[in-house]
């Protein structure tokens, strides 16, 4: 088989906590022998499931990085049966750069499994992930808030998958996790997510979203580290009682979930999040940005539902996803 060049600095067979480095050689104009150094910690006690914990799969969402680094520092094998993979910033470059997607070679870690162990430097991430990391993982969790551009109500979420047993046991560690919403979430397009890498292998997967904006808050991160522990309770391998709260079930049924942006221009939004709108009403403007005396563009809910996702910039462009509402159950 062809290998990956990324090698760790961990042994993940060995029992403790240990920090060290996923490296990934990276011949650039400053090093001409330099290498991209992902920080990972291994924590583990025996035998037992294995979690793999993930954040900044895009790199300016930073509810992951928060929570996984204070769990990296805090962890004891002691309080372990099995063990936990926690990787902070899965796109390190992009973390680094405080990027949506790499700086390196534009790639979207989120959209290019299952990798190439000879392509791009996303790529070689994405291959070391598919063949060597998930494997090993029973329970994947990865961190996700809507990044400079999206703004989220705080949310887990799942998919619904063709195997209803794993999506079963995908749902029972979603509501453990005890987000304030919880979600089946449509994806506009699965081809190369990680969640789908995760899933095609019977992974138990669970994903956030947690905020947005390009920051986080002391309540996003709070639930980020909540549900983190709360999932490796779940699961089996963290002692301790979970930490549940109440969490509102939102559904997606349909593309008309989404609204998308026919215009470009000053975006004005006419529905906050959480609020409930019903079918025909205003949800945003986009103003021209040209000149006054000119009509708004005005844009319509297609269905009842709850505002769960919008646009933050104050300016917009044309195909940005501008609103996503989703349904209580």
């Amino acid at each position: 088989m062809n290998s990956n060049p990324i090698t760790a600095t961990v042994d993940f067979e060995k029992d403790g906590v240990q920090h060290g480095f996923l490296r990934l050689p990276h011949s650039r104009d400053d090093s001409a022998w330099g290498s991209i150094m992902i920080p990972i910690c291994i924590a583990k006690s025996g035998k037992g499931p294995t979690a793999l914990l993930t954040g900044a799969n895009h790199g300016e969402e930073y509810e992951g990085p928060v929570a996984l680094m204070e769990l990296a520092q805090t962890i004891t094998a002691a309080e372990l049966t099995g063990r936990v993979i926690i990787i902070p910033a899965m796109n390190y470059p992009a973390f680094r750069a405080a990027t949506r997607t790499s700086p390196i070679d534009r790639g979207n870690l989120n959209r290019s499994f299952p990798g190439k162990y000879n392509g791009t430097v996303t790529e070689k991430i994405a291959d070391y992930f598919q063949r060597t990391l998930l494997p090993m993982a029973d329970v994947v969790v990865d961190i996700h808030a809507g990044g400079k551009t999206l703004d989220f109500l705080p949310l887990a979420c799942v998919h619904r998958l063709p195997d209803k047993t794993q999506e079963a046991k995908c749902v029972a560690a979603m509501e453990a996790f005890s987000a304030p919403h919880s979600m089946m979430l449509l994806e506009i397009d699965s081809v190369g997510m990680y969640d789908t890498a995760s899933e095609e292998m019977g992974k138990v997967f669970v994903s956030t979203e947690l905020g947005g904006g390009g920051s986080s808050s002391v309540r996003s991160n709070a639930i980020a580290k909540r549900g983190i522990r709360n999932i490796l309770i779940h699961a089996g391998i963290l002692k301790g009682e979970m930490e549940k709260s109440a969490s509102i079930m939102l559904d997606m049924l349909s593309g008309e979930c989404f609204t998308f942006s026919e215009h470009e221009g000053l975006f004005e939004i006419c529905a906050d999040l959480g609020v409930q709108v019903t079918k025909g009403s205003i949800i945003a403007k986009v103003w021209p940005a040209e000149r006054t005396g000119t009509s708004p563009a005005l844009y319509h809910a297609k269905m009842d539902g709850i505002v769960t996702a919008r646009h933050f910039p104050g300016l917009i462009k044309m195909g940005d996803c501008m609103m996503v509402l989703s349904i209580p159950v």
